[in-house]
């Protein structure tokens, strides 16, 4: 029998930001035609979001499958942005990475969680609900529509 694969959560490093990008590129490709354009998270400048934000990334054995990005505000966690290489999708990474945030914000003290999304991302949006986010809001962005969510902790 093979031993199991370790998965783990580590921080980035300056050395991350080119795979990084290559991940969310590549996670977010799939909405191109969605919405008609790049979705801004395949624009950004990843060198400088490591310096600047906390981005969490999840590992299979050294090999990187996702990132979660994260700021944290004076009375929340939020969510910048999470992406999973599209081939390890609908495997519950997702989720955990939803669930490292949660760890993230009441270790600091914040009761609530907040992100942002295209509502035509459909199997986000409802990643999100299952996971207990909820709408607050909507408004029209580049000719769609972004959806402002929540979360409030137990606690």
């Amino acid at each position: 029998m093979s031993p199991e694969p370790v998965i783990e959560l580590r921080p980035a490093d300056a050395q991350d930001a080119g795979t990084i990008r290559e991940i969310v590129r590549a996670a977010y490709a799939r909405w191109i035609p969605a919405i008609g354009r790049e979705p801004r998270p395949m624009t950004v400048d990843y060198a400088q979001a490591v310096r600047e934000h906390q981005i969490d990334l999840l590992c299979r054995d050294g090999h990187m499958l996702g990132l979660i990005e994260t700021m944290l505000r004076p009375d929340h966690l939020w969510i910048e942005n999470i992406a999973i290489r599209p081939e390890h999708q609908h495997k519950g990474l997702g989720r955990r990475l939803l669930a490292h945030a949660e760890h993230l914000a009441a270790t600091a003290g914040r009761a609530e969680l907040r992100l942002l999304t295209n509502a035509a991302f459909a199997a986000n949006v409802a990643l999100y609900e299952r996971t207990g986010y909820q709408i607050d809001r909507r408004e029209a962005f580049m000719g769609g529509i972004t959806l402002y969510m929540a979360k409030t902790l137990d606690g």
